[in-house]
């Protein structure tokens, strides 16, 4: 079965040998690979790739460059048993084609976060722990670390929303489970993680409620609040303030 880490050290797994990172023809290496595999549904053309690796101004023989990166590539690859047509060539565009049973971490941790999501919907929350546990520790883990550019920045967004997602389940679940302290942890982690949604501070707040700390409870609607004057110039909800007056 082929692996593939995407986040933490970017690496690919097959048949008990592993391709380690610094292997990978550098920076252009590794956001080439990570391109190709994450859009692995469709074919890439050669301008597209160029564009993802020189954004501000092609090089020379940029064409050049780029058909000795995917050679070095295939070569790698082929090192894992996987030959070198596991990245395709035709009319001018690259597809990597993986086996059919082959996991990618990205996409297992969105398939488990959709599939924890779907358990609360239906009311089987039991269901949801182990999906949540598997999305969790993914997305925990930094994309492409050392990497820049446009596509590397709206992955990271969309990968931090869904650990976003994947944190508010488990708060949810371990509320369920008559887990206080683990719902607590999770909702706290989601509201470091994004600061400024203020429907995180609302669980954190019920949360503190549920438990009669009325003093914490204080203590967190003032962190919102002066969060949100000093940076933005704002003040809380009124869904916030009604929830403070249940504090009082």
């Amino acid at each position: 079965m082929v692996r593939i880490y995407l986040t933490g050290e970017l690496c690919v797994e097959s048949g008990g040998l592993l391709l380690r990172e610094q292997r990978l023809p550098r920076r252009q290496g590794r956001l080439a690979f990570a391109y190709l595999v994450s859009e692995r549904r469709r074919a890439v053309s050669r301008d597209e790739l160029a564009e993802l690796l020189w954004p501000q101004s092609l090089p020379a023989a940029w064409d050049v460059a780029i058909s000795a990166l995917v050679s070095k590539l295939r070569s790698l690859l082929a090192e894992l048993g996987l030959g070198r047509d596991v990245i395709a060539t035709a009319f001018g565009c690259y597809q990597v084609k993986l086996p059919g049973e082959a996991w990618i971490d990205t996409e297992a941790a969105l398939a488990s976060l959709h599939e924890a999501e779907g358990a609360l919907r239906a009311g089987t929350p039991e269901r949801a722990y182990v999906p949540t546990v598997i999305a969790a520790a993914i997305l925990r883990r930094p994309f492409l670390p050392g990497a820049d550019g446009t596509w590397v920045d709206r992955r990271r967004e969309a990968l931090r929303a869904a650990l976003l997602r994947t944190l508010d389940c488990r708060a949810e679940l371990h509320t369920w489970n008559g887990e206080p302290s683990l719902a607590l942890r999770a909702a706290e982690e989601a509201v470091r993680l994004e600061p400024y949604r203020e429907i995180g501070y609302h669980r954190l707040l019920r949360m503190h409620l549920a438990r009669g700390n009325r003093a914490e409870a204080l203590r967190v609607y003032e962190r919102c609040r002066r969060l949100l004057a000093d940076d933005l110039g704002t003040r809380p909800t009124a869904e916030t303030e009604a929830i403070l007056a249940d504090v009082l």
